[in-house]
């Protein structure tokens, strides 16, 4: 019986160690920490779109404006983007990926997703305490330990969806390695499987360095500890170094499944074998995990350092635009010759291959020190990140959503709403963010509620605000289209876009309990990119 047919019952899904359902309640998490910080995005945007206070009280000095950056960030990332991707997709589809009929631990699992729940409960408090962080994503000292709000939600906010991510991370990583079907070679897993196995390494590594920091911040503010403290011997810089030492690795977290997304749709929708597999796993995806780990500096050009660290970290930062170009130049590659099935799908992984390129190019200024010290906390920054990491992130998981609708619920996702809030969300995305490369280089500071001193740059803003209302009309488009196909729309063959997946031909949809009707056995010339030109 499938999971579709069992009926609903609330104590099974809560009580469930099914690796399905609990990608399925990662996908209402993190949809649920995307809408709330999409509407902080909103707020932001509103408060901008005209000099002076608009919607914020100026009698605080902007500590409105403060929380609702401080959610914004954090939510996207910690709640949406990292949850999104390896905590959705990764759960529901990578065993289904490998033919194993669970994952290693599933009461592990279980236990992850619900401190992930227990996160996002964390961080709604934010609107219910009487001293809310306005600390940023960050959290950086002195401000969020001499003022900065209630800096012990931010911290216990990030132990627990470290945890939660820590769990999973040693979880999966022992059901690739000893759970793949019999026959299965590690070069015939699928290149999204490949890409979690390296993410989650990352995450293992460099999660406990974030751990370390954020509990040093607790101490220094309430059992008077002065690790941050230079008047006591500390020092402030310490704390940036933790930091990005560990939140630059998560933008790999975050870019290396959603490029596994794109090469799972882009390679079952041009019917291509993927280009250059063993050169996008091993030069790419493992390139990226090796040089993680030595670029954070770049985030820190501007804090004070010696001038020859920041000309190594310089170049550190533009080698690691090698693997990612080879990941680039495998999924162009993969297009070439293609015999292209535009789905829904399809259109937003073209779309994340425009982001990507746009993001990528215009790092590469934040990577000389000579540019970003110019650059840096400008808007030209804030546009570079959701380029390259917040949109095309949060397209990837769209686009995952869309590929995957009918293994999950056995019907198909309704093309044409879901068109129109792709296009409704990339026309805005452009709408929102191109304005802000432009103040950016002109010198517009980020994170400013008030920008009077830059009257000039009032029209610009009003633009990216009406840009961010036109995402928010392709992102409701978008969500009541998945609702109202999940509730009645058309039935799905078993395997609509003629995939060569393990999760496609080899299992039910959606895929009942232990996922295959039989054990799956593979032979030494299979490989889930094998495809004719149909």
């Amino acid at each position: 019986m499938s999971t579709a047919s069992s009926g609903f019952s609330l104590k099974e899904w809560v009580f469930t160690t099914d690796h399905k359902r609990i990608g399925i309640l990662y996908l209402i998490g993190s949809i649920a920490a995307f809408t709330l910080a999409g509407l902080m995005a909103l707020l932001i945007r509103i408060e901008q779109s005209s000099l002076g206070p608009t919607i914020v009280n100026p009698n605080t000095g902007g500590d409105q404006y403060n929380v609702w950056l401080y959610f914004h960030g954090a939510a996207m990332i910690l709640g949406f983007l990292i949850p999104g991707l390896t905590g959705f997709a990764a759960n529901y589809f990578l065993p289904l990926m490998i033919g194993a009929k669970d994952v290693a631990f599933p009461r592990i699992n279980a236990l992850s997703v619900w401190l992930f729940f227990g996160g996002i409960v964390l961080a709604l408090l934010t609107f219910i305490v009487s001293d809310p962080p306005d600390v940023m994503w960050t959290g950086y000292p002195p401000y969020s330990i001499r003022t900065g709000g209630n800096t012990a939600l931010y911290v216990f906010t990030v132990h627990l969806l470290g945890f939660a991510s820590i769990l999973g991370a040693v979880n999966f990583l022992v059901t690739v390695i000893y759970m793949r079907a019999p026959g299965m070679g590690w070069n015939q897993m699928n290149l999204f499987v490949w890409s979690t196995v390296t993410a989650f390494i990352i995450q293992l590594v460099f999660v406990p360095v974030l751990a370390a920091a954020v509990t040093m911040l607790l101490f220094d503010k309430y059992l008077g500890t002065h690790f941050f403290d230079p008047s006591a011997g500390g020092d402030v810089l310490l704390y940036q170094n933790l930091f990005w030492f560990y939140s630059h690795p998560a933008v790999y977290v975050i870019l290396l499944p959603a490029l596994g997304i794109l090469f799972e749709i882009i390679s079952t929708c041009t019917r291509n074998m993927v280009f250059n597999y063993k050169a996008a796993v091993y030069g790419g995806m493992w390139g990226i995990v090796l040089i993680s780990g030595e670029v954070w500096v770049h985030h820190l050009y501007i804090s004070g350092m010696p001038d020859w660290i920041r000309i190594g970290q310089m170049v550190s930062t533009l080698l690691i635009s090698v693997p990612v170009g080879l990941l680039t130049i495998s999924l162009f590659g993969t297009l070439y010759r293609g015999a292209i099935h535009f789905t829904v799908a399809m259109h937003y992984a073209l779309g994340c291959l425009f982001l990507f390129l746009v993001g990528g190019l215009t790092g590469i200024p934040l990577a000389m020190t000579v540019l970003d010290v110019h650059l840096s906390e400008t808007s030209f920054v804030h546009a570079h990140f959701h380029f390259i990491m917040g949109i095309f992130a949060a397209f990837t998981v769209f686009a995952a959503v869309y590929h995957w609708f009918p293994k999950m619920t056995g019907r198909l996702p309704g093309a044409a709403m879901g068109k129109l809030g792709f296009w409704l969300n990339i026309i805005g995305v452009h709408v929102t963010f191109y304005p802000l490369f432009w103040i950016g280089v002109k010198g517009m500071p980020r994170r400013y509620y008030d920008y009077q001193m830059f009257p000039e740059f009032e029209p610009f803003h009003k633009i990216a605000t009406l840009g961010a209302f036109i995402v928010a009309a392709g992102m409701a488009v978008t969500i009541l289209n998945w609702i109202i196909s999940a509730i009645s729309g058309e039935k799905s063959p078993e395997n609509p876009w003629k995939s060569g997946s393990l999760e496609w031909t080899h299992c039910p949809s959606p895929p009942g309990p232990g996922n295959f009707p039989k054990d799956v056995t593979v032979t030494a010339d299979w490989h889930p990119y094998t495809y004719g030109k149909n």
